[in-house]
């Protein structure tokens, strides 16, 4: 079994976070992926905690767990939920995971991990080198406009375009609850 197959680029992308400027992963996803539960992925790292310094691994704060939460579908803390706040991974505290959780299947969904981070981090970098290089030929252009006349205002729709096709797409939230009945509209 490749990492390929055991689990797929995409799954393990919606798992990374931005949180206090590092790209990181919940301990709960983790241990999902590592197919073991995540009171013993915790325990294995209290367990080897020099290994994980805090550019490796933190718990998060309240605020930051309650915002997380809001946008994840992730349990409370009343019955059966969480007891104590999540410790998130950074890419570097993933692959020391792969030490502490030491089986075949920890170094595959590693591996996948690693690949995973490494094209984020490949998609990043391309849509900054993109949107500079569209600033670039806009500024350029500007200087331009009289000489383009109506061209120009194409141009600028075009770059606009552009940059709403950039921007990431709003997510649009389903309203839960009842549709008022025709009559009432």
């Amino acid at each position: 079994m490749t990492s390929n197959t055991l689990i797929p680029l995409e799954s393990i992308e919606r798992r990374i976070y931005l949180l206090r400027g590092h790209k990181v992963m919940l301990d709960s996803d983790l241990a999902a992926l590592y197919g073991v539960g995540t009171r013993r992925l915790n325990e294995q790292v209290r367990r080897n905690l020099q290994r994980f310094p805090p550019d490796f691994m933190f718990r998060l704060t309240l605020e930051e767990c309650r915002h997380l939460m809001s946008q994840i579908a992730t349990s409370s803390s009343g019955w059966g939920g969480r007891r104590k706040l999540p410790l998130v991974f950074t890419q570097e505290g993933v692959a020391m995971l792969s030490g502490v959780l030491n089986s075949k299947r920890a170094i595959q969904v590693n591996i996948a991990i690693m690949r995973a981070f490494v094209r984020l981090r490949e998609v990043l970098v391309t849509h900054k080198d993109l949107a500079k290089r569209l600033e670039d030929i806009e500024r350029h252009l500007s200087g331009h406009d009289a000489e383009l006349g109506m061209q120009a205002a194409k141009i600028r729709a075009v770059f606009r375009a552009l940059r709403r096709l950039m921007d990431p797409p709003a997510k649009q939230k389903r309203q839960i609850g009842f549709l008022p009945h025709p009559s009432q509209k």
